[in-house]
């Protein structure tokens, strides 16, 4: 795919990075000149030195035929200009970085298919890693209506040696929680877990439940010798 990036920060910088190593074209747009050379120079990406939100410069990165926008710049304001430019355009796929949540609207109603909030991810992880230290990861979807947990199962835990079905049949198992991934080891793949997956100890499961149940399934898992 072809991306243009707007703002080559930190967070740019890393976006173009990853996306570069995944095979996707990218093009960066930022008015700091040392920011492009570096990019250029440091990471191989396309960079046009010039606003983001200035249509000139926008077709000249190539936006008419871009595959996806990401507006990173350092203000809402820009980013919400860059989205609505980007719609212009006809880019099918537009994700903004919102850093006030009074934007959230206006980007929904400009165009934007993604919105991230950076700092509210922030937050929750911090959050998370103070309320549930078990936790190896957490993730918020459908605005915080459904959770999925990471979570490590530890050696003397008694699920192990159990199947996926056993563990569902058990009625302190929290109703309504789904184990969905499964990762026998850190260097195997993690795979779709069925009825019969044993769990092994010392691996990782995925787990998919409600926000008022994360308690109830940390208790369920902590119920070890």
């Amino acid at each position: 795919m072809y991306v243009v990036i707007g703002g080559a920060g930190v967070m740019g910088r890393d976006l173009a990075q990853a996306l570069l190593e995944m095979n996707h074209t990218v093009a960066m747009i930022d008015t700091d000149r040392a920011a492009c050379q570096y990019v250029r120079e440091k990471i191989g990406v396309m960079a046009f030195e010039g606003s983001a939100v200035n249509t000139t410069t926008l077709i000249e990165a190539g936006i008419r035929k871009a595959n996806v926008v990401i507006a990173t710049l350092k203000e809402d304001a820009l980013n919400l200009a860059m989205v609505t430019l980007s719609k212009h355009y006809g880019v099918p796929q537009i994700v903004a970085r919102m850093k006030d949540a009074d934007f959230d609207q206006p980007y929904a109603l400009a165009g934007a298919n993604h919105v991230i909030s950076t700092n509210q991810l922030a937050v929750n992880r911090i959050i998370n890693a103070i309320e549930y230290p078990q936790v190896d990861a957490m993730m918020h979807f459908e605005q915080g209506q459904v959770e999925v947990l990471k979570l490590s199962i530890p050696h003397q835990c008694y699920i192990v040696g159990q199947s996926v079905a056993q563990i569902a049949q058990n009625p302190q198992f929290p109703a309504g929680t789904l184990i969905i991934g499964y990762q026998a080891h850190p260097e195997e793949d993690l795979i779709i877990p069925n009825g019969k997956t044993i769990l092994e100890k010392g691996s990782t499961i995925l787990l998919v439940t409600k926000p008022n149940l994360v308690k109830e399934v940390i208790d369920f898992l902590g119920m070890c010798s």
